[in-house]
């Protein structure tokens, strides 16, 4: 008997039909005669009503108190579920994570998990129940509640993935699979087999959004087989694998979005000290005597106001391309004429062994994945690269 950690987003249980839907789901694969412990999102749109009632109240929530509000919203996905797989014939009991046992750090907002207590999940599975977890969340030290930050549920299945040994973690999203790029934005985007965890890593760091990134870390720090599966269609999905032999001359394109360029009037390095009092991360493009240029995401907006005050101006909305795989950095020239020859103006550039990621404003973003991807992964011949890496 294989055991199974299934984890469904917010678009997966979106609606009572989509609720009935994944119950059906796992219903098949109890059938099979797995054991399943399920982890669930939120209903679609839950956590961002939640977090506008918060901002009702108070701009800037207090942190404790914002972890408190955005918890529930999985208490609800994970009984209705409970009751659905009940109501189908099949055993099934939902636990919060305070329930479980699953301890983090007391970073509020954005918590690690520090340890899964794996002794009611066992007792139920063995009692042939399928477990209905709540994701995003956990308890500090304190008993605070915490929550993991976006996409949080993901690293709460992996975390339970690892703690039981489980076969296999499962994530069940809005496509069925991981892609060359976002084929919302690319029609000709293809869906990979295989991707190597390390590739997986940089990509989530860079913007694709179908894992989230501390959860690739943990699973390939623990071990833990993943599998990116579609909700809505049957299908193998894309094994993300620890097997360096499938990842030689790959290429694929992911995007950052979400993001603003601002001119900072402090140097480089009196801008560092007072970010990191407050915890915000940027990353720097241009630095002068005077003033730095940085780069940073619009959701840390609201707390830089409050840092730097009338020293920061506003230049323009931007996203980050990065083009990833084991030979891009010699091509770096190239890509940067094709954008250029289309009119697309380059704010900066940056690499790492594996990556080329480009600054660009955030109205030329559909453009310049357009380009790239033709030439470097429609265009494979060219390359001499029949395998692709997957970066949606």
């Amino acid at each position: 008997m294989t055991l199974l950690v299934q984890k469904f987003g917010g678009t997966s249980v979106g609606s009572i039909d989509r609720i009935e839907a994944v119950a059906d789901r796992v219903m098949k694969t109890y059938q099979q005669g797995h054991q399943i412990v399920v982890v669930l999102s939120a209903m679609a749109g839950e956590t961002n009503r939640l977090l506008g009632l918060a901002k009702q109240i108070d701009e800037i929530p207090t942190a404790r108190e914002l972890d408190v509000l955005l918890s529930a919203g999985e208490q609800v996905s994970i009984a209705l579920l409970a009751m659905a797989l009940n109501r189908r014939g099949i055993k099934a009991q939902s636990l919060t994570a305070d329930q479980v046992t699953i301890r983090t750090d007391n970073v509020f907002n954005n918590a690690s998990i520090t340890d899964v207590e794996t002794k009611r999940l066992t007792t139920l599975l063995e009692q042939g129940n399928v477990v209905v977890v709540a994701g995003f969340q956990g308890r500090d030290s304190d008993n605070n509640i915490t929550t993991l930050g976006r996409g949080g549920s993901d690293m709460t299945a992996v975390a339970i993935a690892s703690a039981l040994n489980a076969t296999e973690c499962q994530i069940f999203t809005d496509v069925d699979g991981v892609y060359s790029t976002d084929p919302r934005l690319v029609p000709d985007a293809k869906r990979l087999d295989v991707v190597h965890f390390e590739h997986m890593r940089t990509m989530a760091g860079k913007g694709a959004k179908v894992l989230q990134l501390q959860s690739v870390e943990y699973a390939l720090q623990h071990n833990v087989p993943l599998r990116v599966l579609s909700s809505f269609d049957e299908g193998a999905g894309t094994l993300v694998t620890f097997d360096i032999a499938s990842t030689s001359s790959i290429v694929g394109i992911a995007i950052l979005g979400n993001q603003v360029l601002l001119d900072v009037e402090l140097s480089k390095e009196e801008l560092q000290r007072q970010l990191s009092l407050f915890g915000v991360d940027v990353w720097s493009v241009t630095a002068k005597a005077d003033s730095t240029q940085i780069v940073a995401s619009n959701d840390d907006l609201a707390r830089l106001r409050l840092v730097l005050d009338e020293k920061m101006r506003h230049i323009g909305d931007v996203s980050t391309l990065s083009m990833i795989g084991n030979d891009i950095l010699e091509y770096a020239d190239e890509i940067r004429v094709f954008l250029s020859e289309a009119g697309i103006i380059v704010h900066n550039k940056q690499q790492q062994t594996d990556c080329l990621s480009f600054l660009i404003d955030k109205d030329n973003h559909k453009l310049a994945v357009d380009i790239i991807h033709k030439r470097f992964v429609v265009d494979q011949q060219r390359l001499d690269n029949p395998p692709l890496l997957a970066i949606y």
